[in-house]
């Protein structure tokens, strides 16, 4: 199969890409380290926005069974995940996880659809994730194969919704959750299963780090390779350069020491490039992955407890006890979290709101209720 056909970028591309992103580095008013960084501004429309919508749906909505976190878990022997998976798939070496992309056939995903009942709850802002841990593209991409626009559904869906969204004024933004994939289903190398070296960059699978993390900190090992980490600054500048999102949010496996030198260079490229785009942008980060400053200070399921004199965002989701659709969520009530979005907004903080579509790309009635109800009160 030749690079046409996997529709990757060669060695040659990846290095050339690579210093592109460095001369954009060089020739923006933002440099690649933490005061320079630390002179951002938090965006106006992000200070006025206040309500914003996040959105959990890719591969791990097909099997819908207890979380998004499906992929890691049915490799883990003994788990519920793992038991639930060998009842209704068959043994992990017939049917890993890979095997539930011609399953995802989005075949009832309407992008204005969403962005319709997105803006009449009253959202400013829409963030869909762009690749969870399980290393599934929702978008095009030139990175890897793995990508709904060429599997699965055969669509980029990070590109139909940010037409939509932005076509109905808002905000369009999206995130990455690639750095926890290095060690997500490494578990599957303990046993007979679909995951198999010689695992190589590109491959789905690829790295599957067999140890899990230590302890989860700045300094657990195993430490991802030099290659991971070129990998993981391609593919969030990808999404850069080809979706121009307002907003780009990061899960919390970036404060690991080893994004120490990549996370400063991508928020300078994405900065730099804000900049030659002419609008304003901002990076979400928890925890201490950036210093403090140089972006949007997130606090996952949480808020504070006093007003901030800086601006700040929240992200939780309408159930309890996932971020995906499953078939046993158990929702919030609309009273509770629009209390919960009045406590925030005095805070000076935003609420980021997160809904999971069904595997089909619809949205369940439940999350639509709740929706509704918010946009009234509004």
């Amino acid at each position: 199969m030749d690079r046409e056909e996997r529709g990757v970028l060669t060695k040659a591309e990846r290095e050339e890409y690579r210093k592109e992103i460095e001369a954009v580095i060089a020739g923006g008013p933002f440099s690649a380290d933490w005061e320079s960084l630390s002179q951002y501004e938090t965006p106006a429309w992000f200070r006025q926005a206040k309500f914003g919508i996040f959105v959990h749906w890719g591969l791990y909505s097909i099997p819908a069974f207890h979380d998004e976190w499906y992929a890691r878990k049915m490799y883990i022997q003994g788990s519920p995940e793992y038991e639930h998976h060998i009842k209704t798939y068959g043994q992990h070496k017939d049917f890993g996880y890979k095997d539930f992309i011609p399953m995802f056939q989005a075949e009832k995903f309407d992008a204005e659809e969403w962005a319709d009942i997105f803006r009449q709850a009253g959202a400013k802002y829409v963030v869909p994730v762009a690749e969870h841990h399980d290393g599934f593209q929702m978008y095009r991409s030139r990175i890897s194969r793995y990508n709904a626009a060429q599997m699965g559904p055969g669509k980029d869906i990070i590109g139909s919704l940010k037409e939509a969204l932005e076509k109905r004024g808002m905000v369009f933004g999206t995130s990455s959750h690639r750095a926890e994939h290095q060690w997500f289903m490494g578990n599957g190398k303990d046993f007979e299963s679909d995951i198999k070296e010689p695992l190589k960059c590109g491959d789905f699978y690829w790295p599957s780090d067999q140890e899990q993390p230590d302890q989860m900190d700045k300094l657990s090992r195993p430490y991802p390779t030099e290659e991971y980490l070129e990998d993981w600054l391609l593919r969030t500048c990808e999404l850069v350069d080809s979706y121009h999102p307002r907003l780009l949010y990061f899960d919390w496996w970036i404060q690991h020491d080893a994004y120490s030198k990549v996370l400063p260079m991508l928020m300078a490229y994405y900065y730099n490039r804000g900049a030659e785009y002419g609008f304003p942008v901002g990076v979400c980060y928890k925890q201490d992955a950036c210093a403090f400053g140089s972006g949007i200070v997130d606090v996952e399921r949480g808020k504070f407890a006093q007003a901030k004199p800086y601006y700040w965002q929240t992200d939780t989701a309408v159930a309890r006890n996932s971020w995906c659709y499953t078939e046993n969520l158990d929702y919030k009530g609309s009273y509770e979290l629009i209390c919960y979005l009045c406590d925030v907004v005095s805070k000076n903080g935003s609420l980021l709101l997160n809904i999971g579509p069904k595997g089909d790309g619809s949205i369940a009635q439940e999350d639509k209720q709740i929706l509704r109800d918010i946009g009234r009160w509004l």
